[in-house]
Parts: structure tokens; sequence; C-alpha cells
């Protein structure tokens, strides 16, 4: 898909189906052209926007009529994002990925938060808003006073679902909880993720990403035994969060083709914690005992599993399966361990796991990644050279997936991008490219939504945004 031009308002239209509301809503707008034209010509600073978002609905209707399509899987979907930072951001920008249309809302003056995380200056944003917001349209409302509020509900009449990831309770305070915008839109999907979930004594807590991670005991698995606790390198608890927030929304879709109603989802980051150790805590509830630290593998596998340093770096082991131990052997050249009586497994008891692990530290020791690499290739073994970020970005294997891809910015030049981590036959996933500036696409999101110029005019004068 080609990226939409920074600061254009014309979308590939990938992003605009042929038909649905969004069609509908076009075709509104063209009718409306010579009452757009007309207050054109007066002095309003918002007609300018009105003006592009007219132009914008002509060269929609030419690119449909021309049947220039390539439709997403969720193409058709509006998504208006009230989220901030990185747990509510990223499951919006998967479904984006997917193919849906995703407004985000913002707060005037202030944004998301994440917009203000060490802010790059050569490009004007921060590494977290650009990650977590590319491809989103930005509005700007002030969702605690009444004009806001009633600004907002015009565009959820229009929308599939509202994702946010305010304390629990936030919204209902403002009026703006599940029942209110069902009352307005039957169908709506309202999901919400939070930090230890909607009910409980601890409900109204709030939290981010390492919070997430301590509060369902990812760090204190972390390390060695006796040695200092580490967060993981990433943001794992908010990311989880993100994934199940989104896989919530897609069944929530899905359920509703067959009732057409619409319900409520909620997430958390402890429920996606104890969710990715589900493992972990099984063992716990069956045994009584701790699983206990990774201690540079994992503490219930035991085998060949783990990560060896090298002489210039480290491998990570996947375990050696039996009918791969002889490749093995010939790999470290000592065919006579080929027969060994307790090695030749794939899994062996925890004492001889640890025996094993430590003869293999020796051995992995003695040469570098990049010669024990070529040798556990040659003998199709289960590892990878431990790789940093900038190794990733130079390896070819994630460009051939998609994972990484290359495209052009207007302002930015040639860019590497994450893209979307799935692939699909016939519905083409899209990385998000373009970042909005502050509420860029607030007056034509909402005239796209059906808002009177009365209306419009009224709201902004009255600090809707």
């Amino acid at each position: 898909m080609a990226p939409r031009r920074a600061g254009s308002h014309m979308p590939a239209c990938s992003e605009w189906p042929r038909s649905g509301w969004r069609t509908a809503a076009c075709e509104r707008m063209l009718r409306r052209a010579p009452e757009l034209q007309r207050r054109c010509r007066s002095r309003s600073p918002i007609l300018a926007a009105a003006a592009a978002h007219y132009h914008r609905c002509q060269l929609l209707r030419h690119h449909c009529d021309q049947g220039e399509t390539m439709a997403g899987a969720l193409d058709g979907v509006r998504v208006l994002d009230l989220s901030t930072l990185v747990q509510g951001p990223q499951a919006a920008a998967m479904l984006h990925g997917l193919g849906a249309e995703v407004i985000k809302i913002e707060l005037p003056q202030v944004g998301d938060v994440g917009r203000h995380v060490d802010v790059l200056e050569d490009y004007g944003h921060s590494s977290v808003y650009i990650a977590c917001n590319r491809g989103k349209r930005s509005v700007t409302l002030d969702l605690r006073v009444d004009v806001g509020k009633e600004a907002f509900l015009k565009l959820v009449e229009t929308s599939d679902v509202v994702l946010s990831n305010f304390k629990p309770g936030t919204l209902d305070e403002w009026g703006l909880g599940y029942d209110d915008l069902a009352a307005v839109n039957p169908g709506i999907i309202w999901a919400a993720g939070s930090f230890l979930g909607p009910y409980g004594p601890e409900a109204d807590r709030e939290g981010a990403d390492i919070a997430g991670q301590a509060s369902g005991g990812v760090i204190a698995s972390s390390g060695f035994d006796g040695g200092p606790l580490s967060t993981y390198g990433a943001l794992v608890a908010d990311h989880c969060g993100a994934q199940n927030l989104q896989t919530g929304i897609l069944a929530a879709l899905y359920a509703r083709e067959r009732t057409g109603r619409g319900q409520r989802v909620d997430v958390s980051l402890l429920g996606g914690q104890i969710w990715l150790q589900a493992v972990e805590y099984t063992h716990l509830l069956l045994t009584g005992e701790e699983a206990g630290r990774s201690n540079g593998g994992h503490p219930l596998v035991h085998a060949l599993y783990g990560v060896f340093p090298t002489s210039d770096g480290a491998i990570a082991m996947a375990g050696c399966p039996e009918h791969l131990w002889p490749g093995m052997c010939r790999a470290i050249e000592r065919p006579d361990l080929e027969d060994h009586p307790q090695w030749n497994a794939y899994f062996v008891p925890r004492e001889v796991a640890l025996e094993l692990r430590a003869f293999f530290a020796e051995v992995f020791a003695t040469r570098s990644t990049e010669e024990w690499s070529k040798r556990l290739e040659a003998e199709e073994q289960r590892f990878c050279a431990v790789r940093s970020h900038s190794e990733v970005v130079a390896n070819e294997q994630p460009y051939a997936n998609g994972y990484l891809v290359k495209a052009g910015h207007d302002e930015w030049g040639t860019q590497t991008w994450v893209g979307c981590p799935i692939t699909m036959s016939d519905t083409p996933t899209r990385p998000g490219i373009d970042v909005a500036e502050l509420g860029q696409h607030t007056e034509e999101a909402l005239l796209e939504a059906g808002v009177e110029w009365d209306d419009l005019e009224r709201w902004r004068e009255a600090g809707a945004w």
C-alpha cells in the first residue's frame, strides 16, 4: 500500500471501503458542496479544513468508482481510540494494521502522554508515540465537558469500537460508560484495558508496564538465583495487554455479526501476565511449588535449553531432540558423546540437565558466535545467535515477512518501519506510516460523521477542543 503523504487528508483507498457508511458519508458531503463553498468564503478558522475535506471526498469517490481497493480484514470498521501510552494504543495500532480506520481522541493542548516521552528532535515526536500511533487520525475533544461529550457521541453513532485504558470507572463518571454508549449505538464494542482488572479491592489502582510485570510475577521469575531482579528489556506487560485487548475486540465484532449487539470487553496487565505464565502458574497450582527463576533458561525445561556465552557473544539453544543429537556431537567435534547414556535424550532429569548445560557452557565459550552459528545451522540445530536490535534490523528475514518494511515519508524520507506481525493471503495487512499532529483531523472527522456546521462552530467556541 502506498503511504499517505504527511499532512494530507487523502487516505489510500484501502482505508475507505467502497460500501458501507463511509461511502454514504462521502456522498452526503458532496451533496453539501455548495454550502461548503459558500462558507469557505467566510473567516471562520475551521472552514479551511472543510474545503480540504470536500476535496478529499471528491478524490475518495473517484478512487472508489475506479475500484481501487485493497481491503484489509477489518475494512469498514471504525475504532475510536481514547487510550494513552502503550497498552491501548498498540491494540488500536494492530486493528489499523488489519484494515480498520482508527481515530485517536486526545485531550486538547496536551494529547496522549506518549507524545511527551523522550521526544526525538529530528522528528518532532517520541518513539513511543510513533510506534503506537502511526496511521491513526487525531481528533482533540475534552470529554470532561458537555460539549466535548456531545461531539464524541456523534462520532460514536458511526463507529464500531471505543477503546480506552483509563482507570476503571473514569468513563462511567464522565457519562461515557458502556451503557451510555450502547444507548447511542447498540452495536458499539466498548473495550477497556486496566492495570489490575475492573473488579476487586484494587481495581481503582493505576499502573503501567513495569507495575504490570511486578503484579503478575514476571519480575520475580527473572534472573539467576541469588542475583538481582530485573524487568524484561521490553514492555511485555503492555504489549501482552494490547494483544489481549485486540483479541477481545475481534471476538466481540465476530459475535456482533451473529447477535447484532455490541458488548463490553475488559482486559488488564495483571490478567495478561498470568496468562503469559500459564505453564508456571499451572505448575504451582498442581504441585504447590514455585517454578523458580529462569537462571538463563526455563525452570521447568530440563534440557539443553538456555543462553550460552560464546567467545564474543551468546547463542540461545532451544533443546536438542534425540534425532538431532548426533548432529550436535558432530558440531562440537565430540562423536564419542553420541551414545552417552543420559545426554542423548531431549528431556532429562534436572540434575542431568545441570550437568549437560555446564558442559556445553564450556564448549560454546571456545568459539565465536559466527562460527557456532555456521556449525549448528549445518546440523539443523534448534538455536539462534543472541541478536541486538541493530543486528535484527540488518538481517534479511524480518523484511521477507513484512515484520520490518521500508517505506517513504514526505518529511522523513525512506524509513524502516515496524510492520504488522500478521500476514494474510486475501486481506493484506499494512504498516502505519504517517503520524498525525495533535487535533489534525478534528473538524474533518466530525463533518464525516454528519455534524452540521452550526454545531461544529458552537462546539468549538464552547471549548470542546
